[in-house]
């Protein structure tokens, strides 16, 4: 039977992997094994960074609007009551860029509730 080298494939494997951990520390950038290892858990951090992303706005939205309606003698807490009563359906997002940017429009959102 005939040898089969795997010389091709294998540089092309190692050529791939040590592409994708361009720019990591140390020796996880340039040894074959270590970037493999390195690679396994930046995949995994990256998940967990995608899922916190998401938390950390939400966080920042919430004291974004907090700081908002102070102006308007009005806690985040209560704000929010009144926005669902009033069957007003904004997402946090949206209303903190208003309150940033669009100051009338979010002040009219507030008097609205207010009533």
């Amino acid at each position: 039977m005939v040898r089969v080298k795997s010389g091709v494939i294998a540089h092309k494997r190692k050529k791939t992997l040590l592409k994708s951990t361009k720019g990591f520390r140390w020796g996880r950038k340039s040894k074959p094994r270590a970037a493999k290892e390195a690679m396994l858990h930046a995949g995994a951090h990256a998940y967990q960074g995608r899922k916190e992303k998401k938390r950390v706005f939400r966080k920042l939205w919430t004291v974004q609007l907090g700081a908002a309606v102070k102006e308007y003698s009005l806690s985040y807490s209560k704000f929010i009551k009144l926005l669902k009563d009033s069957k007003i359906e904004m997402d946090r997002k949206v209303l903190a860029e208003l309150a940033k940017s669009h100051k009338e429009i979010f002040k009219q959102i507030v008097e609205k509730i207010k009533e």
